[in-house]
């Protein structure tokens, strides 16, 4: 038997193999980054809430839909303490309201 005779009847499943195979060696290569990819989103939702609600003073409504991602995420907005909390893909970032000066900055986790 030919050892191209799997490719020739079954071509798919061979380009589904080799695609695979593909994937996680990019994957590999890339862990760091992919592993990072949780905090940076939720980072990024509380800060640029934060900065969008209380740096620039628009409406809540308009910053939610302006920070708005394709990944589920919740948000909650303390306007009295002007703090953010932003939690997506499992972790949870905080943003506070730091002066005119200073705007907005994210907040180190709880110890």
């Amino acid at each position: 038997m030919s050892r191209h005779s799997f490719l020739r009847r079954r071509p798919l499943s061979s380009l589904l193999l080799l695609v695979l195979a593909v994937l996680l060696v990019w994957g590999w290569l890339h862990r760091a980054a992919l592993q990072a990819f949780p905090d940076i989103i939720s980072a990024y939702t509380a800060k640029e809430y934060c900065s969008c609600r209380y740096v620039t003073g628009n409406p809540a409504q308009y910053c939610r839909g302006y920070v708005k991602q394709y990944v589920p995420s919740s948000l909650v907005d303390d306007e009295a303490t002007r703090t953010v909390t932003a939690s997506g893909l499992g972790r949870s970032h905080r943003a506070a309201w730091q002066g005119e000066r200073q705007g907005c900055r994210l907040l180190p986790p709880p110890s």
